[in-house]
Parts: C-alpha cells; sequence; structure tokens
C-alpha cells in the first residue's frame, strides 16, 4: 500500500516538472521570421530597432555632408552656363511691333500663370515670326523642356503655382541639356535684393512688369543672331558673385576694356582683405572707413553686388562701439576669395 502511494507521488511529481518544463521552453521560444505581433511594443524590441536604425541614419548623415556644395546658392552650375553669349545693342530710336520681325524663326518659351500677361506678350510677337511656346507654369515648362530643347530662352514668371520661377530655374540650370537656353525673369520685383534672389536662381536677365516693348526687344537683340560677329558678342556668366552684364554695360559694351577693369581690379584689390584688417585691427577707422568707400564704387562699376553690399554694411558698422563690424569682415573674406575666382575665370 505504501509502495502504490509513493509511485503516484513520484508520478505526480515528474508529471508537474514536465508541465512547468513545457510552459517555460514555450515562453522562450523565438518568434518565427515577420512574427512581431506579440514582441512588436516590447521594451527590448524597440531598444534593438534603435539599434538597427541609428547607425544607419549616422551613415547617410555623414554622405550628405560630405558631398554637399560649399555654396548651396550655387548648386547644379557648372563652366558650360556660362556659355550663353550676349551682345551690345544698337541705339535703335522707338522700337514699334514691326522690329520684332527681325528675330523671325527664333523659338521662345513663355512660363507665365497670368493669361492677361501672356495675351500681352503674344500680342506683341503675334505678326513677328517668332515661335512661342506657352507654359501655364514652372512645372509646365519643365514637362515641356523635357521634349524639346530648341528654345532661345525662357521668359520665367518668378511667382506661379505648383513650382515657381526659382525653383524652375535652378532645375533648369541643374541640367546641362539646357546650357544653351537663357533664363529671363519676369516680374514686377525690382528692388535690388529680388533682383539679386533672381540672379541667384540661375536667371541671367530681368524684365520688369508691365512689360515695356523697347526692354522685350533688347533682350530678344541681345541673345540672339542669325550671323553671329564675335567681336559682337560677350559671354554672359551667371555667378552670385560677379554681374558681367552690369560690367559690360559700365564699359559700353566693350569687353576688351572691361576685361582691362577686372585685370586692374585683381592687382589693386586682391589683397584688400589684409589692408582692411590691418586698418581694423589698429583701429584706424577713418583709414577703413574710407578704404571701404572705394572699394564699394569699385565692386559696383565691375558688377560685383555682393561684395559691394558687404562693405556698404560694414562702413556703417564702423560706428558701432561694440565693434560688430569684425563679422562683417569674415564675411567680407570669403566672398572677395569667390569674386576674384570668378573673375579669373572670366578672364
Amino acid at each position: 500500500m505504501v509502495n502504490v502511494q509513493v509511485i503516484i507521488a513520484a508520478v505526480a511529481v515528474v508529471a508537474a516538472v514536465l508541465v512547468f518544463y513545457f510552459i517555460f521552453k514555450r515562453g522562450s521560444t523565438p518568434q518565427a521570421p515577420g512574427d512581431t505581433s506579440e514582441k512588436k511594443d516590447s521594451p527590448e524590441a524597440v531598444a534593438q530597432e534603435k539599434v538597427n536604425v541609428v547607425p544607419e541614419i549616422q551613415e547617410e548623415e555623414v554622405g550628405v555632408i560630405a558631398s554637399a556644395p560649399e555654396d548651396k546658392s550655387l548648386m547644379g552650375r557648372r563652366k558650360s552656363d556660362k556659355s550663353i553669349q550676349k551682345r551690345s545693342v544698337p541705339d535703335r530710336g522707338k522700337i514699334t511691333k514691326q522690329n520684332f520681325s527681325e528675330f523671325a524663326g527664333e523659338r521662345i518659351l513663355v512660363a507665365e500663370d497670368n493669361l492677361i500677361n501672356q495675351k500681352v506678350i503674344l500680342g506683341l510677337l503675334a505678326e513677328s515670326g517668332i515661335e512661342l511656346v506657352m507654359a501655364n507654369d514652372g512645372q509646365e515648362a519643365l514637362d515641356i523642356l523635357e521634349h524639346d530643347t530648341k528654345f532661345v530662352m525662357i521668359l520665367m514668371d518668378a511667382h506661379m503655382p505648383r513650382v515657381d520661377g526659382f525653383e524652375a530655374t535652378r532645375i533648369i540650370r541643374a541640367n546641362p541639356r539646357f546650357d544653351h537656353i537663357l533664363v529671363v525673369a519676369l516680374s514686377g520685383d525690382t528692388a535690388s535684393d529680388d533682383i539679386q534672389k533672381m540672379k541667384d536662381a540661375g536667371m541671367a536677365e530681368q524684365l520688369a512688369k508691365p512689360l515695356r516693348m523697347e526692354a522685350l526687344y533688347n533682350i530678344i537683340y541681345a541673345y540672339t543672331g542669325k550671323e553671329t560677329d564675335k567681336d559682337e558678342f560677350e559671354v554672359a556668366v551667371m555667378t552670385k558673385n560677379l554681374d558681367i552684364n552690369k560690367g559690360l554695360e559700365t564699359c559700353g559694351g566693350d569687353g576688351d576694356f572691361y576685361r582691362e577693369i577686372l585685370s586692374e581690379f585683381i592687382t589693386d584689390y586682391a589683397d584688400s582683405s589684409v589692408k582692411l584688417g590691418e586698418f581694423l585691427r589698429s583701429n584706424r577707422i577713418e583709414a577703413a572707413d574710407a578704404y571701404l568707400l572705394d572699394i564699394i564704387g569699385v565692386s559696383e562699376n565691375i558688377g560685383a553686388h555682393m561684395l559691394a553690399g558687404i562693405a556698404s554694411n560694414m562702413k556703417l558698422a564702423l560706428r558701432d562701439t561694440e565693434q560688430s563690424y569684425f563679422s562683417l569682415f569674415d564675411q567680407y573674406k570669403v566672398h572677395l576669395d569667390r569674386l576674384m575666382q570668378d573673375i579669373r575665370e572670366y578672364l
């Protein structure tokens, strides 16, 4: 009797052990691949997910930083952007619609969302023989260019729905297929900051609204020509630091004279940051003020608007007793180096 009870007790103990064993084993069994229903939100799973994700993000960020251009406003620009030629415009007196027949056969893409403005341009050029292709916004202009690149220029409204003129121009200037196409801004914004923003995007010229017949004629004449006289054309450079068109205008369209002025600018002002720094560190404020005034005038004459603007701000800051002009001086050095590089490329 005693032996039977002992046997029953032993069997019960073994059964209990087996039950606990299988329960424990089931709880520790790894989930099948793709089965995340039970452990997806557990602290251990979240921690593991972070371990797996963070290194991948860090690697991507390092790659972006390493490949980013030094000046984002110049992203996508290439030397080939500087191959669009411009010729000086002779005095033709009063311009009429008939004058535009000189450009018969040229093709112009017009990106303009305002129907009235479209009609104005169509009306001016309707009988000229110029082929006009209309786009209602920047995206439509880009779509047209994907299949048709035979345009001499694009008249690009700055402010449009979907893709505005600034973004569309940046995309165009970043694509070598469109290097031969001039982009001309159409905008009622005529402040110097607005015009600089257009140039930074890659718009080489600007036509103010309301559109003037003479201004439109001059732009088309300057960048077209059935018979190209090499002595009559100059290269239009699209750069943030040097406005070649303005410099040529100052020199009466004489390219050789303009190059001579640029060469003298390099000789006289390439080390201007060194001289200016000496004035500031020795607290010779009056000498710095006079030197900055000289730099402003010369920079504007050659088309170095950015450098002239920094010099102007620094000149005003000379009156500040907290010497905030040293931060502007650092900007001056950076932009002076970039300007010198652009000038040397042009020369």
